[in-house]
């Protein structure tokens, strides 16, 4: 198999050089360029063009899903696997939605985060199984989780408020005026029938986001 380049995007150094030690112990993986935001994973990719961009989710500013959007804007064959800490559903459904080819949870092993790489590399999607196996369920239920109804700036926004982030800390993590944060407030409590931060952290529990 030839070389696959890698684009790591982390917000933790620490563990960006753990994800790169083990990827360059497999012969045929390259990491070429490493990004600690979503603004700079855009301008990583369309300087370097890797095999494969890493992407964790969660990160200041733009955030990972808008990261993913913005380079599939650019380049729609960009081949993007997502590694997050979340285990839920709902993450992975808003990510391969975005574009993204693949959804890994950072609790998985090292071995299938490498098979995760060169099956992306090679054009193919990839699943971590209980996270396939969750969204099966939910398709099969024919539920739709209340929070599918957000655009992907409101669900960053919703998961900051669900976590007792302020309507100031939000603003300052997402690059974004505190007027724009409650307009995106005023139409998540419209769209999600809820009066307050409680209320909303309440509806993420419920939907498996965060942990009670």
């Amino acid at each position: 198999m030839s070389q696959v380049n890698v684009l790591l995007v982390d917000d933790h150094a620490v563990v960006r050089m753990g994800f790169k030690m083990l990827l360059e112990s497999a012969s045929d993986i390259k990491v070429v360029g490493e990004a600690e935001s979503g603004e700079q994973a855009v301008k990583l990719y369309m300087e370097l063009h890797p095999d494969v961009v890493v992407m964790d989710i969660t990160m200041p500013g733009i955030g990972g899903l808008e990261a993913i959007e913005r380079i599939m804007a650019k380049e729609n064959h960009a081949r993007i696997l997502v590694l997050s800490a979340h285990e839920d559903s709902v993450h992975p459904k808003r990510v391969l939605n975005a574009g993204a080819m693949g959804y890994l949870t950072k609790r998985s092993a090292a071995e299938e985060l490498i098979k995760a790489i060169r099956t992306v590399a090679g054009g193919k999607r990839y699943l971590e199984a209980s996270v396939a196996q969750q969204m099966a369920i939910q398709q099969l239920s024919g539920e739709q989780n209340p929070v599918d109804v957000l655009s992907d700036r409101e669900f960053e926004v919703f998961m900051a408020l669900a976590k007792g982030k302020t309507t100031n800390d939000i603003a300052e993590t997402l690059c974004l005026s505190p007027r724009t944060v409650g307009t995106h407030l005023y139409n998540i409590k419209q769209k999600l029938n809820a009066n307050n931060s409680a209320e909303i952290a309440l509806i993420a529990m419920r939907s498996g986001l965060i942990d009670p």
